[in-house]
């Protein structure tokens, strides 16, 4: 968790690592037109919840100790947004890292 997870391809617009607890960050340029790509890992036992605003889209993760959890999550966004936010809820005990990338025109 020491390190921000890496997305295979786009332009990144935020990331964090070895973070616990609930944090909310900006989504650096807004969100959309295209794709967005929500790369997250945890490690610890609990749950962690990340919300992606102004899409109105949030997903669960659940996490283990002594391995490694990871989902990545990619949003199909139509209209751009000037703003955008992404919070993220997590157990306590939970560490967990992100990456926020987006992808222009497919």
């Amino acid at each position: 968790m020491t390190e921000a997870p890496v997305l295979a391809e786009g332009e990144v617009l935020a990331q964090v690592a070895d973070a616990g607890g609930s944090r909310e960050m900006d989504i650096r340029g807004g969100t959309g037109p295209g794709a967005l790509s929500v790369l997250v890992k945890c490690q610890g036992k609990g749950r962690l919840t990340v919300s992606v605003e102004p899409a109105g889209v949030s997903f669960p993760l659940g996490c283990v100790d002594g391995r490694v959890s990871s989902i990545l999550n990619r949003l199909d966004v139509k209209r751009a947004h000037e703003h955008g936010t992404l919070s993220v809820a997590a157990s306590a005990g939970v560490r967990w890292a992100l990456t926020v990338g987006r992808s222009r025109g497919r």
